[in-house]
């Protein structure tokens, strides 16, 4: 059963991915907001925050008449590393929050660029980075920013 709204678009463009061969879907924002009863700034919510890079996918949009939105499932194997995590460093700023940060860190994870160890000391480090008060939020940043260039640079010695 679906949530709310951002939970059935999500839904409605992973079913429309997944009957296609190819990984890639087409649309129109308008026929979808119409299709789902909803405004078209929630279609672009929820590829903002549900179909990213960090989790595996690539969204194109033209705006205007005959505009689309096309979605493409990233193969693991066309990923460039370096790519990754510049995308993930410069997404990183006062603003992002733990949840966020901790889905950068899955999605590493996932697509094997950190181990499951890596990833729990990031984690743990990041955390208590977010709850500490003697922290403020610039240094955070720049730590947390920090954590992914060191891992950045961890995965550029390994593929050598």
């Amino acid at each position: 059963m679906v949530n709310n709204i951002a939970d059935a678009i999500e839904e409605y463009i992973l079913q429309q991915l997944a009957a296609k061969e190819d990984g890639q879907v087409e649309l129109k924002r308008t026929e979808l907001a119409n299709k789902i009863s909803c405004a078209p700034s929630q279609i672009s919510y929820v590829l903002s925050t549900r179909f990213t890079h960090e989790r595996g996918f690539i969204v194109e949009s033209r705006r205007g008449l005959g505009g689309y939105i096309r979605i493409t499932i990233i193969e693991t194997t066309e990923l460039d590393p370096d790519y990754v995590y510049k995308d993930m460093i410069n997404k990183i700023n006062a603003d992002t929050t733990f949840d966020y940060i901790k889905s950068m860190i899955d999605y590493l994870i996932k697509n094997r660029m950190v181990t499951k160890r890596e990833a729990e000391l990031c984690a743990q480090f990041i955390y208590r980075l977010f709850k500490t008060r003697t922290v403020d939020v610039e240094s955070r940043t720049n730590l947390i920013r920090s954590v992914f260039i060191t891992l950045s640079k961890m995965a550029a010695i390994t593929e050598k």
